[in-house]
């Protein structure tokens, strides 16, 4: 191994690919850019194939024997290589095309590291697959610290929707105990995964989506931080696993499976 990095330390591999992902998608911001028709109403940009273009250096760089599943490349890498990466260059991209900055840029090696970057926020949320914490620019890294006590709901609403009619998530937004309880909140990125690990989100709520996907590295700084994930039947993650709910402790967990459930 060549590399820069310690063997050991997927964590600064992880935060380098986010943070080089991040300064693409900043510089990008605001041009007209091209769209390119991925189906069903999905589209990438430049500015998603050029990140994950510097995300892929950085990664090839650093762990020239690892295989990589970008969200737009696909594949990549050595033949029966024994570890995998999931990148997601920019997550929100609907956001992003229409001038909007709340989007993520999500690397994640599959079962270990991983790194949620905010591009205009200035954060990355980081786990070496046991703890989680942030960084900011200019300062020391700050552990991440879940907590229901903003009573913010992330809830998306996108389309598809596999658990229709036993669940729709618009349903639970006019629920009587949701109203009461919480706050709902849209953002259209997994950017709020991360939020939910920070103490910024009480809940994050979707149905539908890759969870080894474009969600892997926010559900990774999620458990390290110690909130509760499941999927939205209340069952731990797993292949047949459907949406997801990420919740700052156990009792807000319950009180949205409650209302999930009925």
């Amino acid at each position: 191994m060549t590399d820069s990095y310690a063997s050991s330390d997927d964590a600064a591999v992880a935060t380098a690919g986010a943070r080089a992902g991040a300064d693409v998608v900043r510089a990008m911001y605001g041009r007209r850019l091209d769209r390119v028709d991925k189906g069903a109403g999905d589209f990438a940009t430049a500015a998603d194939i050029e990140a994950e273009k510097a995300i892929l250096g950085v990664i090839r760089a650093a762990r020239p024997d690892d295989a990589v599943l970008g969200e737009e490349g696909g594949r990549q890498g050595p033949d029966g290589a024994v570890r995998q990466w999931l990148v997601d260059p920019l997550c929100g991209t609907l956001n992003y095309a229409v001038g909007n900055m709340l989007v993520a840029v999500n690397v994640a090696l599959r079962g270990g590291a991983a790194a949620v970057a905010d591009p205009f926020g200035g954060e990355v949320f980081c786990t070496d697959g046991e703890t989680a914490w942030v960084r900011r620019d200019g300062a020391d890294d700050a552990p991440l610290t879940p907590t229901p006590a903003t009573r913010l709901v992330d809830v998306n609403l996108d389309p598809p929707f596999p658990s229709a009619p036993g669940f729709r998530a618009v349903e639970l937004l006019a629920h009587p105990e949701f109203v009461g309880r919480f706050r709902p909140r849209v953002v259209s990125t997994t950017l709020a995964l991360a939020w939910v690990a920070a103490g910024k989100r009480a809940a994050y709520v979707t149905d539908g989506g890759d969870m080894s996907g474009s969600f892997a590295a926010g559900i990774a700084v999620c458990r390290a931080a110690g909130c509760v994930v499941t999927g939205i039947d209340g069952a731990p993650l797993g292949e047949a696993c459907r949406g997801l709910v990420v919740a700052a402790d156990d009792e807000t967990h319950g009180l949205l499976m409650s209302m999930i459930k009925r």
